[in-house]
């Protein structure tokens, strides 16, 4: 590795070797992640947002909206230096609820412009520096940016994303392509 900002690629057949910033690594992982969840959104069936598969799962409304909104954690941990999930104050956050497909996608899409802007705007630097998040006060994780960024975003969209290609399957909605066909759609 280059150092600690920079990401270091090899081209074996020509023998050399090109780095490439955090910060472009992650710009690229946004677009490809942001095209594959948008398509899963698309087919998110309308009437069914109360359907959980199981008593203690997620219903289907709330896990589409939390993919939708996830892209918007970028700027979140890339501009505030830490997060309080119950403030002492009482105050928590609540979202606007998505209640169609439509509403889902247009979110997902503002999400993924806000993202896009905050990578591109913010360095490699800052991205080594620390954010926490906090529950009452009380630091729960600590972490550089760029290791909550992959963990707490990329990551966790992932597995929430696999979550709601089974929800669209038990619904007999189409599952997309994600990282290799689906039994509806692609081809090998």
């Amino acid at each position: 590795m280059a150092g600690y900002r920079e990401i270091e690629t090899w081209n074996y057949l020509e023998r050399k070797v090109s780095v490439m910033k955090m910060t472009e690594l992650f710009l690229g992982e946004l677009e490809r992640e942001a095209a594959v969840t948008r398509r899963a959104l698309e087919r998110v069936p309308e009437g069914r947002y109360d359907w959980k598969p199981h008593p203690k799962s997620m219903a289907l409304g709330t896990l589409a909206q939390l993919c939708a909104s996830m892209p918007s954690w970028i700027p979140m941990i890339i501009d505030q230096d830490e997060l309080d999930i119950a403030p002492a104050n009482g105050k928590k956050y609540e979202q606007t609820k998505l209640s169609t497909r439509k509403e889902l996608v247009e979110a997902h899409d503002k999400n993924v412009v806000g993202a896009r802007e905050a990578l591109s705007k913010t360095t490699d630097e800052h991205l080594t520096t620390l954010w926490r998040m906090l529950v009452g006060g009380r630091v729960v994780d600590e972490n550089q940016r760029h290791i909550v960024l992959r963990d707490s975003v990329f990551n966790h969209l992932a597995h929430h994303r696999g979550q709601l290609t089974v929800y669209l399957r038990l619904n007999d909605a189409s599952v997309p392509e994600i990282y290799g066909p689906s039994a509806d759609e692609g081809k090998f």
